[in-house]
């Protein structure tokens, strides 16, 4: 592949991650699951590392697809990514690619993620197709909004289809690249204006069953996988690359699925949504705050409890060997276990380009923004937003706080704000409260072994090695200017000890704390410590998370922290 090329596959997948919530407000096709954001950009992830080799690359397309519009979009880029390459014969890679895509469907529809792949299949042809960069991307665009005619569904909610504007959205950016255009484009909020914001009288019935993902190997007879397809539940997509055969499909019975599958293969693949969970959670009526906030995924918020809350995560992103997603979508499990295997993991962050498309899809859907930004010591996210800022934000509408807190004191300042914002109703009561409240904020993480700090940059590879061998456990203390070490524990026990002592000196037991614990791959001793707190400590609300990913790529298994705020609004 040619270096453009590459970097255009690169520009498609950022441009589609910084998107990707909007594309989850408006997926109500053909379930309101909300999901379909998530689903693109873990099922294009491959394409974030286009340096392998076309085979590998193939395969990883297949394994990685996610959700509906997933498989349908792994499905065109498999031909794409082989044939494509250059100008001269993109034309036939795209064609081939919208072939792939429709043969992977039993039932397809129209106005959809296919739709619009016979309209860019139309576009690029001829010698000229790049010109004129971006006026061009207008029957794209038209295509798109035709959707929200096309399925009835769509048509209540008054939407768009969310999988054929997150294929808009790719190739925004990936044409842009290729044609030698800057990457910058107009955001969709203004493109499509209320086609991107769900119908306020919109519900749909919650829908029972399971969305599952499966991969299979040595798979029999075609003629019996498709009686066997046909039998396993709706939105049926299947695609097949040599000896496997990627199934995705709804089911009420998931277990009777699975049974069904057996004589066909080995199951060496298997992912499923609760669709009434997703379903449930989309229907909820939205909250109505003065400001919306937005901070890191630093903070060790889940994507889940954001979601619920109403709150924007930025995340960056986790690389597990040839894998890399943002870090809110993988599980703690995937982490850890991958480090324990001696698998390389490293964190970066997103992209400028990706980030200011971030900052231009939430300030086009919300009228006031509220960042609350991991420490400036800690990341350059509160220099790449100010700098976004001074161009890009004339009516100030977006405020930035450079909270000086990583981890969970970052999620406790979040949670925190959000209650407050709930009680009030100006924008600037809700920033005043969080500059308050971030001075009072506290974290101590606890740490396991040295050897993976060491391995991250951290810390000398000698003294690791010498820490691991006299047991020392280090506390660290994330501060406004940085990481400061409080102390030396021997042992699990010591560890407990230290965090009862630092929670007794800073918490009154007769007022309403919040207290967050947050664990790396040992949850059950944290779960157990977090019962005890509840006894100390009755008028708090103690909760117990997963330990942000990126910070526990380098702290590593065995890690733990807790975090804590007085006063809880």
């Amino acid at each position: 592949m040619k270096g453009d090329f590459r970097q255009a596959l690169i520009a498609g997948c950022e441009c589609l991650a910084a998107w990707a919530d909007l594309l989850d407000r408006i997926n109500v096709f053909p379930i309101a699951d909300g999901d379909t954001g998530r689903n693109l950009v873990v099922s294009l992830s491959p394409l974030r590392r286009p340096e392998r080799n076309h085979h590998d690359l193939v395969r990883a397309l297949l394994l990685c697809a996610r959700g509906n519009s997933g498989n349908i979009a792994s499905a065109f880029f498999q031909p794409f990514i082989r044939e494509g390459g250059s100008r001269e014969t993109l034309p036939n890679a795209v064609r081939q690619g919208r072939d792939r895509a429709w043969q992977v469907v039993p039932d397809p529809r129209p106005g959809t993620i296919l739709t619009f792949f016979d309209a860019l299949a139309d576009l690029i042809q001829g010698p000229s197709y790049l010109n004129g960069f971006p006026d061009n991307l207008l029957p794209l665009e038209m295509v798109v909004r035709s959707t929200v005619d096309r399925q009835p569904k769509l048509r209540r909610a008054g939407v768009v289809d969310a999988g054929a504007l997150g294929m808009y959205l790719f190739f925004g950016g990936f044409l842009a690249v290729f044609s030698g255009s800057s990457p910058a484009l107009r955001p969709v909020t203004e493109t499509f204006g209320d086609l991107v914001r769900v119908s306020p009288s919109f519900r749909d019935e919650p829908e029972r069953g399971y969305c599952i993902d499966t991969v299979l190997r040595n798979t029999g007879d075609g003629r019996k996988t498709e009686a066997l397809l046909a039998s396993l539940g709706e939105s049926v997509v299947v695609g097949r690359e040599e000896d496997c055969l990627k199934i995705h499909f709804h089911t009420q019975d998931k277990e009777r699925a699975r049974k069904k599958l057996n004589p066909f293969g080995d199951v060496i693949g298997w992912t499923e949504d609760d669709l009434y969970a997703q379903t449930s959670v989309f229907n909820r009526e939205p909250k109505h705050l003065p400001v919306h906030i937005m901070t890191d995924a630093a903070g060790s918020l889940t994507r889940e409890e954001a979601k619920a809350l109403g709150i924007t995560l930025l995340d960056s992103y986790i690389t597990i060997g040839d894998q890399s997603l943002p870090e809110t979508y993988l599980t703690p499990d995937a982490l850890y276990d991958a480090m324990r295997l001696g698998v390389r993991v490293t964190t970066s962050q997103a992209s400028l380009f990706e980030r200011h498309q971030k900052y231009e899809s939430v300030l086009g859907s919300y009228e006031q923004v509220l960042y609350l930004c991991v420490g400036s010591v800690y990341t350059g996210n509160h220099r790449t937003v100010m700098d976004w800022k001074k161009d890009h934000d004339p009516g100030n509408r977006l405020a930035v706080l450079d909270t000086g807190a990583a981890s969970g004191r970052l999620g406790v300042l979040t949670l925190a704000t959000a209650a407050f914002a709930e009680k009030v109703s100006r924008a600037e009561d809700v920033v005043a409260y969080a500059e308050e409240a971030m001075n009072r904020t506290g974290e101590y993480i606890f740490l396991d072994r040295l050897e993976y700090l060491a391995a991250g940059g951290r810390l000398s590879k000698t003294g690791a090695f010498f820490g691991d061998i006299l047991g020392m456990k280090p506390v660290v203390a994330p501060m406004a200017d940085g990481a400061r070490k409080a102390g030396l524990c021997r042992s699990g026990r010591d560890q407990e000890r230290f965090a009862l002592k630092a929670l007794e000196h800073s918490l009154d037991q007769n007022k309403a704390a919040l207290i967050m614990l947050q664990y790396s791959d040992n949850m059950p001793n944290v779960e157990r410590f977090a019962e005890r707190l509840k006894s100390l400590y009755p008028l708090a609300r103690v909760i117990v998370r997963p330990l942000s990913l990126t910070s526990g790529a380098h702290m590593g298994p065995g890690a733990w922290a807790v975090a804590f705020l007085p006063q809880f609004p």
